[in-house]
Formats: C-alpha cells, sequence, structure tokens
C-alpha cells in the first residue's frame, strides 16, 4: 500500500524483507504487556494485521489509543515467532510512540471475542464493532464482490445508470417506504423496491444493457437474509433470450466467486420450478444434500390405511415421501416434534416409518401394509436400516411444501458449508393463488414478467397454469435474485393487467408514465437483479448479511446506534400535512 504522511507501511504487511528497514506504522493498540521492569510489548492494530512493537516501559499506552509508532524491523528472538500471525516472525524495536489520541475502555473487546457480545450492543457501538478483524475482513469481502461485479458487466457492454430514489408507488408484491411531499399534501413518493420500471424505461430508450449496484427499499419483516434496505445487482439487456440472460448473469456471478475465493464455481446448474418443487420441495432448493421428495401415490393404490386409500382416484391429492437416513432410533418425542412441525406447515398429519433389518417396518400404521406395499416402499424410497421415512398425503401444493419444509429442518447444513451448489430455476408460474375478494390471480413474480408463448392459450380460462418466463438464481437454498423477460408488447401488459383486476383506466393512472413509451417502440428485453448482500454473505462465510453490512437495521428494524426511528417534531408533521392517529389498541 502507498505509504503516507504520517506511515511508511500497513501493519500486517512487514515481515523478514523489512528487517533491518525504519518504518513508520499507525494503528490502534490491541493490548500492552509488561515485559521485565523497563520494556512493554504492544500490538499494534491497523485493517491489515497486527504488528508487535517493543517500546519503554514508560510510555503510557492503552487499550484503543491511537498511535504513530516509529521503529526498526527486526526478528523475533528464538522461541517468540508467533505463527498465527502474518507478522509473527518479526517485531519493531528501538519504538518511538507518538499518541495521536487516547480512548476510553471500550464496551466489549476489540477482538474476536467479541462474537459472543450481545448483537443489540455491537450494533450500538457498530464503529467499534467494524474495528474487529472478522467486520473488516467481510466489508473488503462486499467490496471485491462489488468489483467484480463492475468488472464482468462493464467487459460484457453494459452502461452503469443510477436511477431515482423517489418514485411513485406501484406494485411490486412488498410493502413500500412512503415519502409524504412537503409541496403536495396527501401525495407520496415511494422509495424503489427495485428500479424495475426505469431500467425497462431504459430499454425504450436505447441504452441496450444497463447495469446498477442499486439501493433498494422494502418494509418487509426481517431475517437473516432480509434488511429493509439492500444492495443488488441490478441488469436490463433488450434483444435477447433468457438463455442470454442467465449466461450474462452467470458471468458476474462467477467473477464474484472467483474474486473472494479464488476458483471459479462449476456450471451453474439449471431445473424447472415445478422440478424443483417435485423434487425438493422447494422453490429454493438446496441441492447440497440429498432427501429428494418421491411420489409414491400409485405405490399405495390399494392400500388398506384409509388416509393413503384411494388418493389416486382422487382429484389433486397424492402421497409424498422424503428418507430421513440414520434416524430410526429416535423416540416418541422427537417425533412428535417432527409430527407438530408438518402441521404447522400446513399437513393434517405425518406417517413415519422406521425401517429394520431385511425391509421391516415399525410405524403405528405398518399393521395396514401388505407385505408387497411395505418392499416397494423401502425399495423405491432407496431406505435401509436405520433409515426413517417421512409420508404426507394431501394436495400437491401442500405435500410437497410440508415436506421440504422437513427435508430444509432436517437435512440443510448452515448455508456457508459445503460446496456452493449455483442453481436456476426456471418456468416460474405467472400467477400464484387467487385473490379471495377480488377472484383476482395474483402475480408471481410481478406484472411486468412475459408469459410463456406456449401457454398463452391458457391465459383466460386456467391462469394458473400459464408459466413465465421468469427465472431465479439460488445458492445453497437462499435466494439470491430473480428476473425475467419483459412484456414489450402494450397491448399484452394492458391484459395481463385486466386479468389481473387493474382496469385500462386504473393502469393508465398508476402506469401511464411506464406504459406510454411502450407505445413508441420498445424492443424485446428482458433482466435480473440478485441481492449483493446474501451473495456476499455465503462468499465470507456467515449466516446472516447483518456481518456483512456496515450499519444494518436489528431483526426488530431498529438502530441501536442512532435510536431510529425516532418521532419527529409536531410542526415537521404539520408541514408535511400530516397527523398522526393513537397507536392501535393492544389485546
Amino acid at each position: 500500500m502507498k505509504s503516507t504522511a504520517m506511515r511508511t507501511h500497513m501493519c500486517g504487511e512487514l515481515n523478514e524483507s523489512h528487517i533491518g528497514t525504519t518504518i513508520s506504522v499507525c494503528g490502534w493498540v490491541g493490548r500492552r504487556r509488561e515485559h521485565g521492569e523497563k520494556l512493554a510489548f504492544v500490538d499494534l492494530r491497523d485493517h491489515s494485521g497486527i504488528i508487535q512493537c517493543v517500546v519503554d516501559n514508560d510510555v503510557d499506552v492503552r487499550s484503543e489509543y491511537v498511535v504513530r509508532i516509529t521503529g526498526v524491523v527486526r526478528a523475533r528472538p528464538d522461541g517468540t515467532i508467533n505463527t498465527s500471525l502474518s507478522t509473527g516472525k518479526v517485531e519493531v524495536g528501538e519504538c518511538v510512540v507518538e499518541v495521536l489520541n487516547s480512548a476510553e475502555p471500550p464496551p466489549f473487546p476489540v477482538d474476536q471475542r467479541a462474537d459472543d457480545v450481545d448483537e443489540a450492543v455491537r450494533l450500538k457501538y457498530r464503529y467499534l464493532d467494524i474495528r474487529r478483524e472478522r467486520m473488516q475482513k467481510n466489508l473488503r469481502v462486499r467490496a471485491k464482490v462489488n468489483s467484480a461485479i463492475r468488472g464482468a458487466m462493464e467487459e460484457n457492454g453494459f452502461l452503469e445508470v443510477e436511477t431515482p430514489l423517489l418514485m411513485p408507488s406501484t406494485p411490486e408484491g412488498a410493502r413500500e417506504f412512503l415519502v409524504p411531499s412537503r409541496k403536495e399534501h396527501g401525495s407520496f413518493f415511494a422509495l424503489p423496491q427495485s428500479p424495475q420500471l426505469w431500467k425497462q424505461l431504459l430499454m425504450v430508450s436505447g441504452v441496450d444493457r444497463y447495469y446498477q449496484i442499486a439501493k433498494c427499499l422494502r418494509d418487509e419483516d426481517l431475517r437473516a437474509d432480509r434488511q429493509y434496505e439492500f444492495m443488488q445487482l441490478d441488469a436490463e439487456m433488450s434483444f435477447v433470450s433468457q438463455d442470454d440472460v442467465l449466461e450474462f448473469i452467470g458471468r458476474a456471478v462467477v467473477a464474484a466467486a472467483k474474486a473472494v475465493t479464488g476458483e471459479a464455481p462449476p456450471t451453474i446448474e439449471r431445473i424447472t420450478w415445478r422440478e424443483a418443487m417435485e423434487r425438493f420441495g422447494s422453490d429454493k432448493p438446496d441441492l447440497r444434500f440429498g432427501m429428494e421428495l418421491v411420489e409414491l401415490t400409485s405405490l399405495f393404490s390399494s392400500t388398506e390405511f384409509k388416509a393413503f386409500a384411494g388418493a389416486e382416484c382422487i382429484k389433486g391429492i397424492r402421497v409424498d415421501a422424503v428418507t430421513y437416513p440414520e434416524a430410526a432410533a429416535y423416540g416418541r418425542n422427537k417425533l412428535d416434534a417432527l409430527t407438530d412441525r408438518a402441521k404447522k406447515a400446513g399437513a393434517k398429519g405425518l406417517v413415519w416409518m422406521k425401517v429394520g433389518a431385511d425391509s421391516a417396518v415399525e410405524s403405528p400404521v405398518a399393521k395396514f401394509l401388505s407385505d408387497a406395499e411395505r418392499i416397494a416402499l423401502v425399495s423405491t424410497m432407496g431406505a435401509i436400516e436405520g433409515d426413517l421415512i417421512l409420508l404426507v398425503a394431501d394436495d400437491w401444493t401442500t405435500t410437497v411444501e410440508v415436506l421440504g419444509t422437513l427435508r430444509n429442518d432436517i437435512g440443510r447444513p448452515p448455508v456457508h458449508e459445503g460446496p456452493y451448489r449455483y442453481v436456476w430455476v426456471t418456468e416460474f408460474p405467472l400467477f400464484i393463488g387467487v385473490d379471495p375478494v377480488t377472484g383476482n390471480p395474483r402475480p408471481g413474480h410481478h406484472p411486468f414478467c412475459h408469459p410463456h408463448p406456449e401457454d398463452l392459450h391458457l391465459f383466460e380460462n386456467e391462469p394458473l397454469k400459464v408459466r413465465a418466463l421468469a427465472y431465479d438464481l439460488v445458492l445453497n437454498g437462499w435466494e439470491l435474485g430473480s428476473g425475467s423477460i419483459r412484456i414489450h408488447e402494450p397491448e399484452l401488459q394492458r391484459r395481463v393487467f385486466n386479468r389481473l383486476g387493474i382496469t385500462d383506466e386504473e393502469a393508465d393512472k398508476r402506469f401511464g408514465f411506464f406504459l406510454q413509451p411502450f407505445k413508441y417502440g420498445a424492443p424485446p428485453h428482458g433482466g435480473f437483479a440478485f441481492g449483493i448482500d446474501r451473495l456476499t454473505a455465503i462468499l465470507a462465510g456467515e449466516e446472516n448479511i447483518r456481518e456483512v453490512i456496515a450499519f444494518p437495521k436489528t431483526q426488530s428494524g431498529s438502530d441501536p446506534m442512532t435510536n431510529a426511528p425516532t418521532p419527529v417534531e409536531p410542526a415537521h408533521l404539520a408541514d408535511l400535512g400530516l397527523r398522526l392517529l393513537p397507536p392501535p389498541a393492544t389485546a
């Protein structure tokens, strides 16, 4: 690193090649240890690492003092080498210490011991938390990801364009943050859930290939992979097919992974949404472990067990199962807990079967199974002695989703462990479910996804069977992002709006600024966006995206450091034309 007026080197870059060199380093005092009556060891820390400095014992420096130390690099004496430090073979002697700033004792140790400190305390003093090696590493991993993404996008002809943060409210499936207008009382801007509309307009504008590392905001409940504010790679391109989009985005993801790990991930796999649900019970499939779902409806077509009997003949009812390896030793409490979990996920019940020697089955329902059914069950599931088979009978959606939930609960390793398994999930439904009030279908992704051309004949009468030219990118069971080929024909866009219950008049009112430009020649186009926070967390070996964000919110949505959100003065509300309602009554 280039020297400055105050330092010649970073602490962590000193090594045996610098022995005999007079250097100056700056940083924070990590630890101070007495060494006899005349000397003390000071561990000086900056973001690059730690260097041991030997100073006069009368030098008054304490934990987290900011100092500049000038001295001569020398080899550590025999028997004192610290192999856990990159600088462990050298130290700095003949030191002159300049205290640049003193410090109060920190509220927690500024080292890895802070991992055990309550997160609320860490976030209250986040500026101290970020001094730690773990947080410094994570933020630099994030910077590598951003840099690699930018390089890959620009190498492939994408133009970086910034889009507005203040925009009209749009139906993108999540709750928005609204910003009241001071100039027009009663009117509001919305903060962008994504730059979706703007990037499509850029395609109409002839930009051809757009990208942005965009700030997006959604007023949703927070969790390990979700914050109010998040960053995403947002991209759009004209005159492309779905395969083109997946290829370009795949290059950016591979570049980011390689920049952090030093290795390019293997080919990104690809499966359809239907296959993901059938095999893994999730549209965010984790491919790192087995336990795939198996349909057994026909196997039980003649069974005496009433819960399964006739499932093959009842429209929409099926039997599926998953094998839990080496779990036959589970006692009643654990089995009851699995049953409760299945019911909480939507099942009416759960059937369990312990596999013994010679395909024997122990289960409350075993007496209802014929020998042929028992043998066929164990064989079809590929189960062996000691395994536990879990079965659910219900409609397709409930069956696969319940077993998918159990599969993840039972077998899924931490998101950052094991190999990185990237997978494209394609052919999502255009519509998912029906609004119970209006009877209109609900959009699967958003109302701008292009219907699959092969399914347009189903659009009016069987909308839930229509596939979209939509796709998600999933890594180790976390959805990194989603995208689609867009609707570029104004009439088809209106047709989709109408099917969602949005009239032409309402569409013109809410999206006129968006629909009008499409009358002037919109090219076929498609795009994608993926969460940089999520990708960075996995690559950094973290389970929570808060660990790769400099100043995140807590899971409750607050900021302990600034105490946000905070009330505002009545005069400010009056200026915006707002009046607060009393808080809702609690039971």
